[in-house]
């Protein structure tokens, strides 16, 4: 029966290529409330730093735009002037703390599923605006879990904001009679602390929430058995695809063999079921080499293009046998046959001095040339 294809039977952990296929997508695994720790813990922390510099410069706009002269507050140019000077000390006071988020904000959501930045996901879907799914996805038990989290999270918000105001209502109470440079410091040095440890309360939901964001990814990223066999077959090659290419390369590799036909020494034959062609260098050095080979059909071709290109044509079936068998296209000859070859080629340059008119005709070669018997094969 064939395997069914529906989620419970997405038993097999998911492949390389799936899980690439998938981050392509912008499917990766993200966690809203890390990046919130991250963003709350960064930022109290940078207030905390730089929250004595903030106040000196929150005084400074206070003595800079509340002692002004009295030239100053008649001429109206004046006004611009001194909305400059307090917008860039603005600027320069929070500088840092902006820094710090701003690499809170990148740093946190890559610390889950690495940076990724993926064009799909940001195309247009006109399937959103269906409000069908958009329904459906309400009451669902992902939405469920996103609002126990919500719920949770308010919850030890507050209680830790409670805990973290109860336990400083003697500072807040003490900022109201303290001078008012004192008075501004201290009060940034209790928000920090206050945000410092309500972002602490967080990361019991993010220690939650990490999990099973990891776990809910993986999930949807399951396969059944019959999705990897189809990408196993996709990755190797379907068996009929490959066939086909095994069958271009033959043909390729036999108009390649075909053409070099015309270049070789002596063609050696069987007579009828084998033929071997060979081709030797002597500027090259090295062995004779086999340039084409081929039994029946191809054998016969073989012999009819050598015959056109008046290429010897040379009986011995032995050592055509132990050449098509021993040998590959292009290779050298074995150093087996180095001494079988050896006469056949010489025989070969005989012939050509015969046909010069520079010797006389040479003796018919015979049959039983040296041939090693790992190498002989007698059909």
């Amino acid at each position: 029966m064939a395997e069914s294809e529906s989620g419970q039977d997405k038993t097999e952990d998911p492949t390389e290529k799936r899980k690439q296929d998938s981050r392509e997508k912008g499917e990766v695994a993200r966690s809203k409330e890390l990046n919130t720790l991250a963003i709350m813990l960064v930022g109290a922390s940078a207030l905390l730093i730089f929250g004595g510099a903030m106040a000196q410069d929150m005084l400074e706009l206070m003595r800079i735009n509340f002692t002004l002269p009295r030239e100053v507050i008649m001429d109206t140019n004046s006004m611009a002037t001194y909305l400059l000077h307090s917008g860039q000390i603005a600027l320069w006071s929070i500088q840092p703390v902006m820094i710090a988020l701003v690499l809170a904000a990148i740093i946190g959501p890559i610390s889950l599923g690495g940076w990724l930045f993926a064009a799909s996901s940001m195309a247009p879907k006109f399937s959103r605006l269906n409000p069908g799914p958009g329904i459906k996805r309400m009451f669902s038990a992902k939405s469920a879990i996103e609002l126990v989290k919500a719920l949770a999270k308010f919850l030890i918000t507050l209680f830790v904001a409670l805990a973290v105001l109860s336990s400083d209502i003697d500072d807040l109470l003490r900022i109201a009679h303290e001078p008012l440079e004192m008075a501004i410091i201290h009060s940034l040095q209790v928000v920090g602390w206050s945000t410092l440890w309500m972002a602490c309360g967080l990361i019991i939901i993010a220690a939650v929430d990490v999990p099973v964001q990891l776990w809910e990814s993986h999930k949807k990223l399951l396969m059944t058995k019959q999705e990897v066999r189809d990408e196993h077959k996709d990755a190797e090659g379907r068996p009929e695809v490959k066939q086909r290419i095994r069958q271009l390369q033959r043909e390729m590799s036999q108009r390649r063999m075909m053409a070099a036909i015309p270049e070789a020494d002596v063609v050696i034959t069987n007579p009828t079921h084998y033929a071997v062609a060979l081709k030797y260098d002597p500027d090259k050095g090295g062995a004779p080499m086999l340039i084409a080979k081929g039994s029946d059909f191809l054998a016969l071709k073989i012999r009819e293009i050598a015959a056109a290109n008046e290429i010897l044509l040379l009986e011995s079936p032995a050592l055509a046998r132990s050449i098509y068998y021993s040998t590959e296209l292009e290779q050298e000859i074995p150093g087996g046959l180095y001494l079988a070859v050896a006469q056949v080629l010489a025989y070969v340059y005989q012939i050509r001095q015969y046909k010069a008119g520079k010797g006389k005709r040479p003796e018919p070669l015979k049959d039983d040339l040296p041939i090693p018997p790992d190498l002989r094969r007698d059909s």
